[in-house]
């Protein structure tokens, strides 16, 4: 059976310097994260050792063992709920902590948006009069550049690379009929024939069907093979073609409807119909400039299919698979597994009779109207740099300036679930250990990442525990360890017992 489906997010704000000086985005980006880390107890730094971002799946590593994306000089901090939270490519990012299921993931994705305005309200007393960051959960900056929403998910080592390539790829090329972010305008392909509103936000910036790269050269299906966990039983498919959303649905479904379909790869559960697309590339870009969702992709067999109608067969598949075989992967609770097949369905249904029926419930339908309806209202072109604003502001973290925020969205968590989750770790992964170790022992902790703690009790040499297996270090594995544990080095005594 497929091993469960442990997830997380990595989000990329875009952010912006409103001054008359020009200040530099990984300024303002250390600025925003060193301001909400300074309030807490103790700021616990990231550990770099076992980074080997190069490594590929394929079966090769490159020479270079330092990962090139990340400046370890800057801003890279661990909160208490188990995240990361640092300056990546000259942007803030919030990378959530491991999670069990979708619904869960969702609820610590949210956290992140919490986190980043509270950052904004602890950055102000730092800046002079007349000058504003703001920050934007989106992909793309309208010049030719695109950040990431990236999505992590834990797999069998023994399932062949092949295979995911092959079966994965149909999935994240289609998925964006419903996962998103919506778009004015185009950042690339033909310039003489515009694409007015596109689906997606990151569509335009994939140029290969698989690859190492997340910057350039963007692959639909990543290579990255750091595990972050034991690599002899585990692998991480690292996701980089997803938008950031601020629906609920949307980011519940990306998540949810993924793992499933990994699941099935996992267990090679088929129908025996090849459902790979004859050109990925084209393809991705094809559904997402046509949100009226009529275009036809090609498969390898030669037959053609509508996003929707892929997206109806890898549904069906999922039923049978439920049916079969069960949702256990999809976390413990039944009820996330059947929540995700039965928002698919219903989504699937409203795309394919009237995509403007899901408006509270898909950002790049409720966007759409909004553009449409300011476009139409005031006799505008699309090249209008008004509905390039509007656009933008959608996206805006500041609840008075949002347009997102203003919209009646169908919400999934509770405000709670939420507030609780910006700073306790979730219940069900290793993040538990991670972030009960910083709220409890925050000053004797070194640093950490995702699978190691390192603590100095005041003996040489530091103390690694490290934390391979990602379903364990959770509430009901180690909450009698911290039980009545009065000091980190009374902690590494009773582990060691």
């Amino acid at each position: 059976m497929a091993i469960a489906k442990v997830c997380g997010i990595e989000t990329e704000y875009g952010i912006l310097v409103v001054s008359g000086d020009e200040v530099s985005p990984t300024t303002a980006s250390s600025l925003l994260i060193n301001s909400y880390v300074a309030r807490l107890e103790r700021k616990i730094g990231w550990d770099f050792e076992d980074e080997s971002p190069q490594r590929d799946a394929r079966g090769f590593a490159r020479d270079s063992s330092t990962p090139p994306e990340v400046e370890t000089h800057l801003v890279n901090a661990v909160l208490t709920n188990g995240a990361r939270y640092y300056v990546d490519h000259a942007h803030p990012e919030y990378s959530t902590p491991e999670c069990s299921n979708a619904l869960e993931l969702l609820c610590h994705d949210r956290a992140g948006e919490v986190i980043l305005r509270r950052s904004l309200e602890a950055a102000r007393r730092f800046l002079p009069p007349g000058e504003e960051i703001l920050v934007h959960k989106n992909n793309s900056d309208g010049k030719g550049n695109s950040y990431g929403c990236h999505e992590n998910y834990l797999l069998d080592r023994a399932t062949p690379f092949s295979r995911i390539v092959q079966r994965v790829t149909p999935h994240l090329v289609t998925r964006q009929v419903y996962c998103g972010a919506g778009k004015v305008g185009q950042e690339s392909g033909d310039k003489e024939h515009p694409a007015h509103f596109q689906i997606s936000q990151r569509a335009d910036f994939f140029e290969e069907e698989v690859g190492l790269e997340t910057t350039l050269k963007r692959p639909i299906v990543n290579t990255r093979d750091e595990p972050h966990a034991d690599p002899q039983k585990y692998r991480r498919l690292h996701v980089i073609v997803g938008d950031a959303n601020l629906s609920e649905v949307a980011t519940f479904l990306k998540v949810g409807t993924t793992a499933l379909v990994l699941a099935m790869i996992e267990d090679d559960f088929h129908a025996g119909r090849d459902l790979s697309l004859a050109s990925p590339v084209s393809s991705i870009r094809a559904v997402s400039r046509d949100p009226e969702l009529g275009a036809l992709l090609e498969l390898s067999s030669g037959e053609h299919l509508t996003a929707v109608e892929l997206q109806w067969e890898l549904y069906g598949l999922a039923r049978k698979y439920a049916e079969e075989r069960g949702l256990e992967c999809l976390g413990e609770s039944s009820d996330v597994g059947a929540m995700v097949l039965e928002l698919w369905e219903q989504v699937l249904q409203g795309l394919e009779v009237d995509p403007d029926s899901l408006a509270n419930q898909l950002d790049w339908v409720a966007k759409r109207r909004i553009v449409e309806g300011y476009r139409d209202r005031h006799g505008l072109k699309w090249s209008d740099p008004r509905l390039a604003v509007l656009d933008l502001q959608y996206h805006d973290l500041r609840p008075a300036k949002s347009l997102f925020a203003r919209l009646d969205m169908q919400r999934l968590v509770g405000i709670a679930e939420v507030e609780t989750a910006v700073t306790e770790p979730p219940a069900t992964t290793r993040a538990y250990f991670r972030g009960r170790c910083l709220s409890l022992f925050a000053s004797s902790v070194v640093a950490a990442n995702w699978d190691s703690v390192v603590f100095d009790i005041g003996e040489a040499p530091l103390r690694r525990v490290p934390m391979m297996e990602p379903l364990k270090g959770t509430a009901r594995h180690v909450d009698t360890l911290f039980d009545g544990c009065e000091s980190p080095a009374e902690l590494l005594r009773r582990l060691g017992s």
